[in-house]
């Protein structure tokens, strides 16, 4: 039996339509016949804003005349070129989007100038910035072009971007990545939330320089200056909020922890004694953590997320020093090819919990590990303190210094060190989790236990406090099953 030949990728046109009347069909026929790289298919995904100058009508046209490649949706009321970016995205079905104005000012025939990095350079999302040096360009209104200049600048000083041009149209995305990100802004403000949102993600983002044929407002441009304040207000919101996943993608609790910053580097500094030269972190997510790990000889991040690992992959596409692997601690065949890779070393923070049988999953660990190799583990302590967040987030069970000290001889590890961690947490935990019972995180209180961090790492030098977590590490033995003294 033959397998059936893989499809070519598809690329998702998204077309947000509002009163456009006198440029849409041009613009379809142009879009249809721009070249793409070889072998892409295109959709056209349209979607009408309540448009109220017969463009419904013409929009009904233009799919008979293309049927199938454009998809035509309509909602009601009018509510904003972000809310039809939104339900465009909702619809399409390809591997890589771009988002194309329904008028004159972009040209298709730069799809692909704009895509190649998606496919060629591993980007995540590209932009084709119309301010980039480009063999020509058409002279804008002065005053339009100060403010998306001035936009850009502001975004990029609360972002760390360097864009040249945050503001333009033609933005270009990997698919998965596009579709993760949850976008609130019904209008323009779309633009500064996109990008405060991919760089909070740690996505790889390109630019490409493109041509602009920008319109007058007697021509039918739509964007104005209550449009330009919006953009101040979103671009401080999305500095602040840490609003960066779908909540339906991977556990909501997580990703927001994960913009910890503070947090997260002081959790993977908690670990650098232990480290050897190869090491292996168990469910790294999309990378917070293993960002903070030396990169050695050898570092191996796994997950078993689909969407994780495509995040993975990219972060680290061309780094000889990093592998990216398929990791699922509850089968034995899941294991078995990194048994020969001689890790010395296991970093699992925040994984254990959310494995029913652990014991098992210690033992695969164990197997992975080269003789004398060490398990760095952290693990949620205290069972009084279980409460809505574990429910939310899938934990078994929280630990106790006791259960460590029993399970750790059964799966063929010496105890070698034991410490509690994350003091300051434990009455905001209590409160939210056990009594309060809430099923997120606020991110305000985020922010604020981020910015405390440099207290609590000088507290628990300094007084030996029970903790949220507790940190164990474990020497791989060459017997496993007795039972050593630990310290």
């Amino acid at each position: 039996m033959t397998a059936e030949p893989k499809q070519s990728p598809l690329l998702s046109i998204l077309m947000p339509v509002y009163n456009e009347r006198a440029y849409l069909e041009r613009c379809v026929e142009r879009v249809v016949a721009a070249p793409l790289p070889d072998g892409m298919r295109r959709e056209i995904v349209m979607v009408d804003d309540c448009s109220t100058d017969g463009t419904p009508d013409l929009i009904r046209h233009i799919a008979r005349r293309f049927a199938p490649l454009v998809r035509p949706f309509f909602q009601e009321p009018n509510q904003g070129k972000g809310a039809t970016v939104r339900r465009a995205i909702q619809e399409m079905q390809g591997d890589y989007a771009i988002i194309q104005d329904a008028d004159l000012e972009y040209d298709p025939n730069e799809y692909e100038r704009v895509l190649m990095p998606l496919l060629e350079n591993g980007a995540d999302v590209v932009y084709g910035s119309r301010f980039a040096a480009g063999p020509r360009r058409k002279i804008l209104n002065y005053h339009h072009a100060l403010g998306n200049l001035f936009l850009t600048h502001l975004s990029n000083f609360f972002t760390g971007l360097n864009l040249t041009d945050m503001e333009t149209c033609y933005k270009a995305f990997r698919a998965d990545i596009l579709k993760t990100i949850p976008l609130r802004s019904n209008r323009f403000g779309i633009e500064p939330e996109i990008t405060a949102k991919i760089a909070k993600r740690g996505c790889c983002v390109y630019e490409v320089p493109i041509s602009y044929h920008g319109r007058s407002y007697a021509e039918g441009k739509k964007i104005g200056w209550k449009d330009g304040v919006s953009a101040l207000r979103v671009i401080l919101k999305y500095w602040l909020l840490d609003d960066c996943y779908e909540e339906r993608y991977g556990h909501q609790i997580l990703a927001d922890l994960s913009q910890a910053r503070r947090f997260n580097q002081w959790m993977a500094e908690c670990t650098h004694p232990w480290l050897g030269q190869t090491i292996l972190e168990v469910g790294s997510g999309i990378g917070s953590i293993s960002r903070q790990l030396p990169h050695r000889r050898h570092l191996i991040v796994s997950d078993m997320d689909p969407v994780y690992l495509e995040l993975l992959k990219n972060a680290y596409q061309g780094n000889a020093l990093v592998d990216v692997e398929f990791l699922d601690l509850t089968r034995d065949e899941n294991v078995e090819h990194l048994r020969d890779q001689e890790v010395d070393t296991i970093v699992c923070l925040n994984v254990l919990e959310h494995i029913e049988n652990d014991a098992d999953a210690l033992k695969r660990m164990h197997s992975i590990l080269a003789p004398g190799g060490r398990l760095v583990l952290l693990v949620p302590q205290y069972a009084a303190l279980y409460g809505s967040y574990d429910r939310q987030l899938g934990h078994h069970r929280r630990y106790t210094r006791q259960m460590l000290r029993e399970l750790f001889p059964k799966c063929g590890y010496r105890l070698a060190h034991m410490q509690s961690y994350n003091f300051l947490a434990i009455p905001g935990w209590w409160v939210n989790s056990c009594l309060l019972k809430r099923d997120t995180m606020g991110k305000s209180q985020i922010k604020l236990f981020d910015l405390l961090v440099p207290v609590m790492r000088l507290i628990e030098k300094i007084l030996p406090l029970p903790g949220l977590s507790l940190i164990a590490v474990g020497e791989k033995g060459h017997q496993p099953n007795i039972h050593p003294r630990t310290r």
